[in-house]
């Protein structure tokens, strides 16, 4: 792992999280009733209550509004979920401002465009593979699996083994 990158993994004490694109494949599954679907991997899943018992703050950030994630965040003992949200990094700054933490404390995971401004100014900025253009080339890290495909766990375990912190 490149000393810049471990630096940057090191001080991390808040996960934020995108959902569609990064929890999710990015696709939207609608019923006959116009009621959304989402699928989550249990991958990620278990990442992201792994990064909580090892004492990481999750955030969950994301511009759409969805009782799947709600449901989700509920099922994984998450409680800091922000749902339609339109400005990810102001929202971003009062939960660490709550917390009393820094941007560069803060790691998050996007995927598209809405994600570049708060991708810019966290102290580690993570994007997945298939992620907007603009966002791999501020990234400081793209995971190898793609959104909704375990790329979450693979950040969890990515800034636990970076701090010496990975249980197994």
């Amino acid at each position: 792992m490149e000393k810049d990158l471990l630096e940057r993994i090191k001080k991390i004490k808040l996960l934020g999280c995108d959902v569609d694109g990064v929890l999710t494949d990015g696709l939207l599954y609608v019923d006959g009733k116009g009621e959304e679907m989402k699928a989550f991997h249990v991958h990620d899943g278990l990442g992201l209550k792994l990064a909580k018992k090892q004492g990481i703050l999750v955030s969950i950030i994301t511009g759409k509004v969805s009782s799947a994630v709600n449901h989700r965040a509920e099922e994984l003992g998450l409680e800091d979920i922000h749902l339609g949200i339109r400005d990810k990094l102001e929202r971003m700054k009062s939960i660490l401002e709550k917390e009393g933490l820094s941007l560069e404390q803060a790691a998050f995971v996007g995927d598209d465009l809405n994600d570049l401004y708060l991708l810019e100014k966290v102290g580690l900025a993570i994007t997945v593979p298939n992620g907007a253009p603009e966002l791999k080339a501020i990234a400081h890290y793209i995971t190898g699996r793609s959104g909704g495909r375990g790329a979450v766990r693979e950040v969890v375990e990515l800034i636990l083994k970076g701090q010496g912190r990975w249980p197994y």
